[in-house]
């Protein structure tokens, strides 16, 4: 019986040490790791002179990892062959940088790891760690700092480069798409500030540069660009403000080919509408074209007839300063029939006009076999408008509120280029009630005129416009219910259109100014917006 209950004492005080022990265990049972991790030493020390190595050390008190080193890593000035920097993966108390250039004598090199550097448990960042060595003599300590913005939209992009061209005697504008620069920073991904650091003093090109295939050069048709119109001189207690815009791309016409029967695409990059395609060959005195735009391609067509027994033809593409010509191989091919769409479907605007859009183009249009109806009956007036190269009619009618309207084409109203023609086509469009639409009614103190005045929605397209000339009330009327956003471009050349920026041209872009509303816009309720804009 003494021995059973020995046994009994000692089941519960061991079942009582692995409960403790067990509890000493838990997760959850201290604070929360918050502290970033600190540099223990590095080799050679940081801002060292007289560099002469291609191995760099640096050591942590903790075991680290780096997250997105290739998007956070600024070198500057930048390597023509990317160092290799270690770890790849995983976890380390010690990051390797490994040097593969030659580096250049009396130069001061800055690595800015941005947010990359993260403890490898909790994730906190080591933020903005720089290391900065020099091959001669001294570190270079002077700094250019100012802020970028986008020209155009409300929001500006992320990782923005922003980079220094030394000008000396060997300079010319083209730096920007043949060399990288001599010093460069990024606003990363949570700043539109920017600081360089470490330059030497001198004059300079100051560039912005959203880079997006990472060779820091600039590639007009898949990047933006901001510049300062002036070479800058460094040391300079200036803050620089730089509007980053996209290029309008430099016309480029592209080798056409033969689509369908009697079809050839001409294919371009840029605006096309100075772009002219002119036929050189010897054709029939019954020969006649078309020209028409793809509707969501750059591309132009190019419709003949009759068929020629020629296998090829000859063109000249011209556009403003730019001449080119084209063999295009033909052959006997079945060409596209007539195909008619329409649009809107459902609810029309009391402002939109209804459209036709054809597969070929359109020859004629006989408006006494097209009719519309409203819900009594009754027949209503139009006018046709034909816009040739979208190859699209514009039927303008007068609307009223809450009613429907029936659109009959009766048989070969319609004739395509080929003489094909439609069958009978019926469409319903219907418009909404004025109470279902609210109103603006905007205001605008010290605005510069001529203005284009843009309401626009969250993804920063434009669903109503005015163009001011004077400074007067605009009222934005028959307005969806929603949250806008205003836009006002103040059109310098009077073009009633936004132009963008050129760098080689030293054209800045337009200004653009953004305003939020005070609240959203309801149905059957009016709002009233005053713009104030600075009167410099």
């Amino acid at each position: 019986m003494q021995k059973s209950i020995w046994n009994i004492v000692l089941f519960v005080s061991i079942s009582f040490l692995f409960i403790t022990c067990a509890n000493k265990g838990t997760p959850g049972g201290g604070p929360k790791d918050e502290t970033p991790p600190e540099i223990v030493k590095s080799e050679p020390d940081n801002f060292s002179v007289h560099f002469n190595t291609n191995e760099i050390k640096i050591y942590f008190d903790e075991y680290i990892k780096l997250k997105d080193i290739q998007k956070q890593l600024i070198i500057s000035p930048p390597m023509k062959t990317q160092p290799l920097i270690k770890p790849l993966g995983g976890a380390s108390k010690f990051i390797t940088i490994t040097i593969f250039d030659t580096l250049q004598p009396n130069t001061t090199y800055a690595f800015n790891f941005g947010n990359s550097i993260q403890d490898n448990n909790e994730g906190n960042p080591f933020s903005y760690f720089r290391y900065v060595f020099s091959t001669g003599e001294y570190i270079d300590s002077l700094t250019v700092s100012g802020a970028i913005k986008d020209a155009f939209d409300k929001e500006t992009e992320s990782f923005v480069n922003v980079a220094l061209y030394e000008v000396d005697s060997t300079f010319k504008d083209s730096i920007i798409y043949k060399e990288v620069p001599k010093y460069i920073t990024n606003t990363l991904d949570s700043l539109t500030t920017f600081t360089i650091e470490n330059i030497k003093e001198g004059k300079y090109l100051l560039v912005g540069l959203k880079d997006n295939n990472g060779d820091n050069k600039f590639q007009q048709k898949s990047d933006k660009i901001a510049f300062h119109d002036k070479i800058i001189n460094v040391p300079s207690d200036t803050t620089y403000v730089l509007r980053l815009f996209k290029e309008d791309i430099d016309f480029k016409s592209i080798r056409p080919k033969l689509l369908a029967g009697e079809k050839i695409a001409f294919g371009f990059e840029g605006d096309y509408k100075n772009m002219n395609i002119t036929l050189l060959s010897e054709v029939p005195e019954d020969f006649e074209y078309r020209i028409t735009k793809d509707e969501k391609t750059d591309s132009l067509y190019y419709w003949y007839k009759p068929r020629l027994e020629s296998d090829s033809l000859h063109f000249k593409v011209t556009h403003l300063d730019f001449e080119t010509e084209y063999m295009v191989k033909i052959s006997d091919q079945k060409r596209d029939s007539l195909v008619i769409s329409a649009s809107p479907s459902g609810i029309i605007g009391f402002d939109e006009a209804f459209k036709l859009r054809g597969s070929t183009p359109f020859m004629s249009f006989d408006e006494a076999k097209f009719s519309i109806m409203d819900k009594d009956s009754t027949d209503v007036s139009f006018s046709a408008i034909l816009d040739s190269v979208q190859n699209m009619y514009h039927i303008n009618f007068d609307k009223t509120e809450g009613n429907k309207y029936r659109i009959q084409i009766l048989p070969e109203a319609l004739v395509g280029f080929f003489e094909n023609t439609n069958d009978t086509l019926s469409y319903t469009v219907n418009t909404k009630k004025v109470s279902d639409f609210g109103y603006v009614r905007i205001n605008m103190l010290n605005a510069k005129y001529p203005a284009i005045v843009q309401l626009t929605d969250s993804k920063g397209e434009v669903k109503a416009e005015h163009y001011a000339l004077e400074s007067k009330p605009l009222d934005f009327l028959n307005l969806s219910p929603g949250i806008y956003s205003i836009r006002v471009i103040h059109d310098a050349n009077g073009n009633k259109k936004y132009d963008t920026g050129n760098y080689l041209k030293k054209i800045q872009p337009e200004h653009v100014s953004h305003f939020e509303m005070s609240e959203e816009v309801r149905s059957d309720w009016g709002l009233i917006e005053t713009l104030q804009f600075n009167p410099n």
